[in-house]
């Protein structure tokens, strides 16, 4: 099952992707999901004269440890994991060098937060909400993401069918996430759910047995169930409520980097090197049935 997760294929995937790229600065196409730039901003979308943090350099932002499958090795800088790959992707299309890419280690709650920020973007799974984007910019959306609950074999929830046969367990997931959110509005669970700093704690207390399911998305699922978890069971994925939920860069907020950041995604998006990227570092959704 570890092979859900295949290392980058230098060979193929490369040869593939760079027939999709090309190393040039955005275009003029306008998004909606861009945070309003300046009729201008496409002149200006290139190292010279973007405002970062370092002149000429694209310092990007995530937690420690950082996760598979959207990592690999806890190193960022490495270029494996979906998200790496991707965050290098946007970095070309701005016309930095992979030399010109700074990482720094940002938790999750304080990506978030209102105030100054100590990067130019910072991509971690962040879902893109109303309430969140009070106090952070948000890129276009680079990545489509479903809700999963997971197990272990022989817990009372690893034949659960249903939503239903959810209600008397005890779930858990990270704090300030989408996945937690999803256990209070979605499951609504009889006992209150427990939250944990990371997904590493959250693990743990489904191994120890302090919780008996916790909640992620969808390809960090396949990777704890196939990987990680002594016999991991995926209990179902969670229905998408409203609008879809969808992961984007966070940006201070007000960012002059925003348009730019947002139209080199959606070039990403248009021209099939995110969909590539998917094939390449995330799993399927074979395996993982809908809960209603």
């Amino acid at each position: 099952m570890v092979s859900r997760f295949p290392s980058l294929a230098v060979g193929g995937a490369a040869v593939l992707l760079a027939t999709l790229t090309a190393c040039s600065p955005v275009d003029e196409e306008s998004t909606d999901n861009a945070s309003a730039p300046s009729a201008s901003a496409a002149d200006t979308c290139e190292p010279a004269s973007l405002k970062t943090l370092a002149a000429g350099k694209l310092t990007i932002g995530t937690d420690t440890p950082a996760y598979e499958p959207w990592f690999s090795d806890n190193k960022p800088d490495n270029g494996k994991g979906f998200e790496s790959a991707v965050a290098y992707q946007l970095a070309e299309r701005l016309g930095y060098q992979k030399s010109d890419v700074v990482w720094t280690s940002v938790t999750f709650n304080n990506a978030i937060a209102p105030g100054p920020k100590k990067f130019d973007i910072d991509i971690n799974q962040f879902s893109i909400t109303d309430e969140r984007k009070q106090a952070v910019d948000f890129s276009s959306p680079y990545y489509l993401v479903r809700q999963t609950v997971i197990t272990t074999k022989g817990s009372k929830i690893a034949g659960a069918k249903s939503l239903a046969d959810l209600k008397g367990a005890k779930l858990g997931g990270q704090v300030g996430t989408t996945s937690y959110t999803a256990i209070t509005d979605l499951i609504k669970p009889d006992a209150a759910p427990s939250v944990f700093n990371n997904n590493d704690d959250a693990k743990k207390a489904l191994e120890n047995g302090t919780v008996d399911g916790i909640v992620v998305d969808l390809p960090t699922a396949f990777y704890m169930t196939a990987a990680e978890l002594e016999d991991g069971v995926i209990i179902g994925q969670l229905a998408q409520v409203g609008v879809p939920e969808q992961f984007g860069m966070v940006l201070d907020k007000g960012s002059p980097l925003t348009g730019c950041v947002s139209k080199a995604v959606d070039q990403l998006r248009q021209d099939g090197t995110l969909a590539v990227l998917e094939k390449t570092w995330l799993a399927d959704t074979a395996g993982a049935p809908e809960l209603s």
